[in-house]
């Protein structure tokens, strides 16, 4: 876990970024208190250990490859997500349901108060202080040192990625990367963009309008819950710290994952 200290950051993007949607507006400011983060995705191995200790039950359907395209597969879970993976590469096929179960499990096992980051939390943690699109800069192109992104490997390795849109640059990961692999933003956090898209706490509203300023989670009468920053397999569109999508609380994703917060004493 890293602490990441109180400070404020203006949350979402201004209009002149490229690739940005109405979503990200408006532009807020946002002031929050110190909480820690997990340096890195919660892995396939802590993951494991849950399910194993706590006779934890996923659901057996998963949205993954099939041939060329993106499809829900049943048979697809965790611990088969239709590519090699090692106990070091991020947990994926999760849902938001699981992360929150797998946070519940972690407190009760340590005392501490671990739980999903807010979106505004993962978004000043992303940044790292910085105003750019992504922690590294403005240019899509230099994601490779940084982040496991759509790029020319995946392309060469990948069905159907030749139709994607690409990162103009070769990361050496055709689907995930074990956690840590590419450099840390300011804050000593890994793969806050790229590699998997992470959940966060709250539910999706398609505006900041009436937002909290304090960094609390934002709760919501709809059932979507927000993920954010990017995947192995996102365009440069994608992996931005702004960028928001939205998915129902039971699906999953062979290119989604998590990683926890922790209250701070």
């Amino acid at each position: 876990m890293v602490v990441i200290p109180a400070g404020s950051f203006d949350m979402g993007s201004p209009d002149s970024e490229n690739s940005r949607n109405d979503d990200e507006g408006p532009v807020h400011r946002v002031k929050l208190t110190a909480f820690a983060l997990g340096k890195t995705e919660v892995t396939r191995g802590q993951f494991s250990a849950f399910v194993r200790r706590s006779k934890y039950i996923t659901g057996d359907k998963c949205v993954t490859l099939n041939g060329s395209r993106f499809e829900e597969q049943s048979g697809r879970n965790w611990r088969d997500i239709g590519f090699l993976q090692t106990t070091e590469h991020p947990a994926s096929c999760v849902s938001w349901n699981d992360a929150k179960a797998y946070a519940n499990w972690l407190t009760h096992k340590t005392g501490k108060p671990y739980r999903l980051s807010s979106e505004a939390e993962w978004e000043y943690a992303a940044r790292g202080n910085s105003a750019s699109a992504r922690y590294w800069g403005d240019n899509p192109d230099e994601a490779c040192g940084f982040a496991n992104v759509a790029d020319f490997t995946a392309q060469t390795k990948v069905p159907g990625a030749s139709f994607w849109l690409l990162h103009q640059c070769t990361d050496g990961f055709a689907y995930s990367a074990p956690v840590g692999s590419f450099k840390p933003n300011a804050f000593g956090l890994y793969d806050m963009l790229g590699n998997v898209t992470e959940w966060t706490e709250d539910s999706y509203h398609d505006s900041y309008q009436n937002a909290p300023l304090d960094g609390s989670a934002w709760q919501g009468n709809t059932s979507g819950r927000v993920l954010r920053g990017g995947s192995w397999n996102s365009s440069p569109n994608l992996v931005r710290a702004a960028r928001r999508c939205v998915n129902r609380p039971d699906e999953r994703f062979s290119f989604v994952g998590f990683r926890v917060a922790r209250i701070l004493p």
